[in-house]
């Protein structure tokens, strides 16, 4: 890699994230089932009905992982708490196992001259709440503020930063209205009913903190850069609409307390009962933003198809092991985008990282493609804080292999490669390529 620590401001950080489902072992330390649990033995929704009921075993390999991060000259380290591992119910009794866990964990993550960066939601809902209806129900946003007070009472003191959610789009939509996610639901109304109580969970959740004196909370947006498949206005009325429902929705009402009027439109016949009154909320002023990217979508019309009535075409770009096109500067497009409708608000890249067909062989993990992914797309980031982007950190997805969700174990965004029989980790050419880069 051709670019370096010295290429980027005096103090920005350089970490890797991870999260607690993907990798912790989720039968370990007396964690309560969760959606993911069922979800993966419902045929066909998860490559092989895998689980993350062992995973990476980061539960107990935890000091091995972190002793990888500082090994590498990284700043933080950016992980997420189980809500099921420490209230195994959603609501209820605490589980002490699990707390003590966190509290480890953030120990050891400090002793090591890392600064921990926590995400207190990763998508494991407790099944309890998930039988009574999950994101659809206001009443899971209320038990989430919940949730963040107690782990904050152990572990706030000592986190860097807090954010509430990861990837609010795929808690709601990806998850109930295309159906690809737990719940695996495919419905219109709880959709709506998500899209907003993730949101107010998010508020609330800020609220719980803040009166507890934590200072430096924010939310995790995942973005991805919708593009017309054709000069046609119809594609281009399909890419604003897809743009509206999976990045400003988010943006837009953590920003502004609203709602885009295109996707509200479809989503309005179905939201609950006075929402409006959680707009304040969910705006409150945040301390800073993170910015998760990927990819773009070609949009085309799709008319034959339910609202939105929007498709996704094969682009011609390169593309990872997801399938996914590799456009590094939809980067540089969202840190601006967040910028203006946050101006003067600390940006953070908490997640951006490629998936590839990764094969030890002779005891190494070659992985050029990784390492050419990683600098085209930390130079985009570089240009927008030359264009006055305030861009804090980077943090790679990810730092090991771990369990992809629907993808089961099949997909690898690690810099570390890890065998799933034994566990062993194997630190790839772009975790070696990334330390020379930070040690420069």
């Amino acid at each position: 890699m051709d670019i370096s620590r010295s290429d980027f401001p005096e103090g920005f950080l350089f970490g890797a994230a991870t999260a607690a489902y993907q990798i912790e072992g989720h039968r370990f330390g007396g964690a309560g089932r969760c959606h993911w649990d069922s979800f993966a033995q419902g045929p066909g929704n998860v490559v092989r009905a895998e689980d993350g009921a062992t995973a990476c075993d980061h539960y107990h390999r935890y000091e091995e992982d972190l002793d990888l991060m500082a090994q590498a000259g990284f700043d933080a380290y950016r992980f997420s708490t189980s809500w099921a591992r420490v209230i195994p119910n959603g609501t209820g009794p605490v589980n002490q196992e699990g707390l003590d866990f966190y509290d480890r964990l953030v120990d050891a993550t400090l002793e090591r001259g890392l600064r921990p960066f926590q995400t207190l939601y990763h998508w494991e809902l407790p099944s309890a709440l998930a039988d009574r209806g999950g994101w659809a129900n206001r009443d899971t946003a209320l038990a989430f503020a919940d949730f963040a007070e107690v782990i904050s009472a152990r572990i706030g003191d000592r986190v860097a930063s807090t954010a509430t959610i990861n990837e609010p789009w795929c808690v709601a939509w990806l998850s109930h209205f295309l159906g690809h996610h737990a719940p695996g639901l495919r419905d219109i109304r709880a959709a709506a009913r998500a899209m907003h109580h993730i949101l107010l969970a998010h508020g609330l959740a800020v609220e719980r903190l803040r009166g507890m004196g934590r200072q430096e909370l924010g939310i995790v947006l995942n973005f991805e850069r919708a593009m017309p498949a054709s000069d046609a206005p119809a594609d281009a009325a399909a890419a604003d609409i897809q743009d509206q429902i999976y990045n400003r929705w988010f943006l837009e009402a953590v920003a502004h307390g609203r709602y885009p009027e295109g996707a509200l439109a479809g989503l309005a016949p179905h939201m609950p009962d006075g929402w409006q009154d959680d707009m304040v909320a969910i705006s409150q002023p945040l301390d800073w933003i993170g910015v998760n990217y990927y990819t773009r979508s070609l949009m085309c019309a799709a008319p034959d198809q339910p609202w939105p009535s929007v498709a996704a075409v094969e682009g011609p770009l390169d593309k990872t092991q997801m399938g996914w096109e590799i456009h590094p500067e939809g980067l540089h497009h969202f840190l601006h985008k967040v910028n203006d409708a946050l101006p003067g608000r600390p940006v953070y890249v908490t997640e951006n990282g490629m998936a590839w067909d990764d094969r030890p062989a002779a005891g190494a993990v070659e992985d050029a493609e990784r390492i050419a992914f990683m600098q085209a797309h930390l130079a985009q980031a570089r240009r927008a804080i030359d264009e006055g982007v305030d861009l804090r950190g980077f943090f790679y997805w990810s730092l090991l292999d771990n369990y992809e969700w629907a993808f089961g174990y099949e997909k690898r965004f690690g810099l570390v490669h890890v065998d799933f029989e034994s566990l062993a980790r194997t630190p790839k050419a772009s975790y070696h390529a990334l330390a020379a880069a930070l040690a420069r």
